[in-house]
């Protein structure tokens, strides 16, 4: 890594010496009030009912809005967003939005509850097969709808009683309502232009379209200059627009982390998506008012492809599990205050996540052989990683390990973010390099996911016990009931082990002085509407 540092410190003196010359790039765009954004990679798509990644959650909650928006440095906080108001059932099963009459799209069209049905429907539909229709399985008969054992979608639960008026039946006490529709899965779509160029039940039409794509968000689609930038600007037909202090932002897709971190030190971003471990120190030394290191409501692990004979028994996925040394992980490639994870869940209030998750040579080693495999029979794995360098370092370190401790031979195979989204979703992997973002601060978010057919378990696992522990926890009105009915599902699932935890995730950024209004969140999920550029 030293020769690296090296080019990057070179680099870096020579971006010193020229900015003395001119003024920088987010100088500029600062005056111009355009924030600079780096995102990482080009996004799948920016249909909020195709997408399932953090790339595209960023933009897309730039161009819509749903129920409920995101307070600006609160989490759990809920501001009024398309409903002005809302109000639930003393069980929290039963909740009505009264959705604002000036609410429009950005085509100047209005915005009614006709668009939230049809965005239901759409999403739920089986046809559509979404990838993240679980999201509202909260609402009754959502999930029977979506798996065509009910195909009249007025049996749902949710409800139109007018223009402006929209109820939801819920299955079970939902007291975090509000906190699901800040999610772009819950967020309507127009209708209008939906069947304009093409069915409901159509995916990657042409209506998310630069020049077609309508949204009703703070921001609306200008141009998408593929590996340049995504330019978002003011929609002057949101209902809040005298709030909104920019007048556009630029998403760059920029998938190198150092090339990101020599952008932001020539001044060429406002914020990074990320910052590489090799430039923490750095950055703590000569940019401390720069870095931000923010808790992250986060949880990366390795998926098991459950189907592939490589890791179908239990024993082979215990046995990698236990041979990785997770705090070396930290020390030496991640360097960016994550936690080692024992488990799936991160902290968070009461929840107490099973300590069922160490490095435990001797375990792996006894696992293994259980497995049947050993130096007669060693195991060959495949191992399928994003082609970002720092998950390259990540997988290597992992690959060293299993080969000394155990024999394991694994090869590491890397593609760019839509190749490596088919493969996982195709199966086409015995391991691979996972994580999930919290969709809402609840300890639901990580655990609803391993279900037989859910869009986002990819691993081919399920267990009927673990759903039927799901089941009952939703059931619960009593929160510290519910609290230790989770906990034994996720017992559940950690026996079986689909999935290997490897850390508890922290958010590590660069962010210029001149941006206003950006506060640490829980979710990372900054609501731009709030943003604002201030030269210094």
């Amino acid at each position: 890594m030293r020769p690296l540092l090296q080019i990057l410190l070179t680099s870096l003196t020579l971006v010193l010496l020229s900015s003395c010359e001119g003024d920088r790039t987010v100088d500029k765009a600062t005056q111009e009030k355009i924030l600079l954004i780096g995102n990482s990679d080009e996004p799948a798509d920016l249909d909020p009912q195709v997408v399932t990644g953090v790339i595209e959650s960023n933009i897309i909650t730039a161009l819509f809005e749903g129920l409920c928006v995101q307070h600006p440095e609160k989490d759990g906080i809920h501001l009024p967003g398309v409903a002005e108001k809302w109000q639930a059932s003393d069980d929290f099963k039963s909740w009505t939005f009264y959705l604002r009459k000036d609410a429009k799209w950005s085509d100047g069209s209005p915005l009614t509850t006709a668009d939230f049905l049809f965005a239901y429907e759409r999403i739920l539909s089986p046809e559509f097969a979404a990838k993240y229709s679980e999201m509202l399985y909260f609402i009754t008969n959502a999930e029977a709808f979506n798996k065509g054992d009910l195909t009249d979608f007025s049996k749902v639960g949710v409800e139109a009683l007018d223009p402006h008026t929209l109820k939801f039946e819920l299955k079970a006490p939902t007291p975090f309502l509000p906190d699901l529709t800040k999610h772009y899965t819950w967020f309507p779509v127009p209708k209008h232009t939906v069947l304009k160029y093409g069915a409901i039940d159509e995916k990657h039409t042409a209506w998310t379209a630069p020049g077609k794509l309508v949204s009703n968000g703070a921001f609306q689609l200008k141009s998408w200059r593929y590996n340049q930038f995504i330019e978002v600007e003011r929609n002057p037909h949101y209902w809040d627009t005298e709030q909104v202090k920019l007048s556009a932002i630029h998403f760059l897709p920029i998938k190198n982390p150092y090339t990101e971190a020599r952008m932001f030190f020539d001044g060429q971003l406002h914020v990074t998506y990320t910052l590489a471990p090799e430039m923490v120190k750095y950055s703590k030394e000569n940019y401390a008012q720069n870095l931000r290191q923010e808790p992250y409501f986060t949880s990366s692990f390795l998926r098991c492809n459950v189907l592939s004979d490589k890791v179908s028994d239990p024993n082979t996925r215990k046995a990698l599990a236990y041979s990785i040394n997770r705090q070396s992980l930290i020390d030496n490639i991640l360097q960016g205050g994550q936690i080692a994870a024992h488990a799936l869940v991160p902290p968070i209030g009461e929840y107490q996540s099973p300590q069922m998750v160490e490095f435990d040579l001797a375990k792996a080693k006894e696992h293994l052989k259980k497995a049947g495999y050993g130096p007669s029979n060693p195991l060959r794995l495949r191992l399928l990683a994003t082609d970002k360098d720092s998950t390259k370092r990540l997988c290597e370190a992992m690959q060293a390990m299993w080969k000394q401790t155990l024999g394991v031979e694994v090869s590491i195979e890397q593609f760019e973010w839509k190749t490596y989204l088919d493969k996982v979703q195709n199966s086409d992997y015995d391991l691979c390099i996972g994580g999930w973002v919290a969709d809402y601060p609840d300890v639901s978010t990580f655990l609803d996911m391993w279900v037989k057919g859910g869009g986002n378990n990819r691993t081919n696992w399920y267990n009927e016990e673990y759903e039927a522990l799901l089941k009952v926890g939703a059931q619960s009105s009593n929160p510290s009931q519910r609290i230790r009915t989770l906990e034994k599902a996720e017992e559940q699932l950690l026996k079986d082990m689909p999935i290997i935890p490897l850390y508890w995730a922290s958010t590590n950024y660069l962010i210029d002085t001149s941006v206003k209004g950006w506060h640490p969140l829980l979710l990372n999920n900054h609501p731009y509407k709030f943003v604002d550029l201030e030269n210094h």
